[in-house]
């Protein structure tokens, strides 16, 4: 079943169930989705959808962040439930084995020695991590093995 398909279904059963935050997340992530979609005159496939929830989420976490930093702690308390109601939607985040065998896979692939093959491990890495790991963390990571 598609993403955008798994997001309206979910909507009707949030409705369905009365479920005000999880309904309101979700028609918040629609409506990002739906304005990508008008703006860019185009109909986003999975991995776009990925993108635009991970973003919310990143969003979220900042905001609780600053609530927090500002003894907020209702508002930041709403954002990261509505953090929860996005990742439900997200794939499962991979282990640090998992980001570290791919990223071995990945070098071992384009036989990355140096700085210089960093492009190449991060463009054959980036569609299998989309919205299942931080890719800048990844990065990071990748840097350290080839510096």
């Amino acid at each position: 079943m598609a993403l955008i398909d798994e997001l309206k279904n979910a909507q009707k059963d949030a409705m369905r169930a009365k479920d005000k935050l999880r309904l309101g997340t979700i028609r918040m992530a629609l409506a990002a989705i739906k304005q990508k979609e008008i703006d860019e005159k185009i109909t986003l496939d999975d991995a776009a959808i990925l993108a635009i929830l991970t973003k919310m989420v990143k969003q979220r976490q900042d905001a609780a962040y600053q609530f927090d930093a500002a003894n907020r702690a209702d508002l930041a308390d709403n954002e990261r439930a509505e953090i929860t109601v996005i990742e439900s939607f997200l794939p499962q985040p991979l282990s640090e084995d998992e980001i570290n065998a791919l990223i071995e896979e990945a070098m071992s692939a384009t036989g990355a020695s140096g700085m210089q093959d960093m492009g190449k491990v991060m463009g054959m890495l980036k569609p299998k991590l989309s919205g299942r790991a931080d890719i800048g963390k990844v990065s990071g990571l990748i840097k350290a093995r080839l510096s």
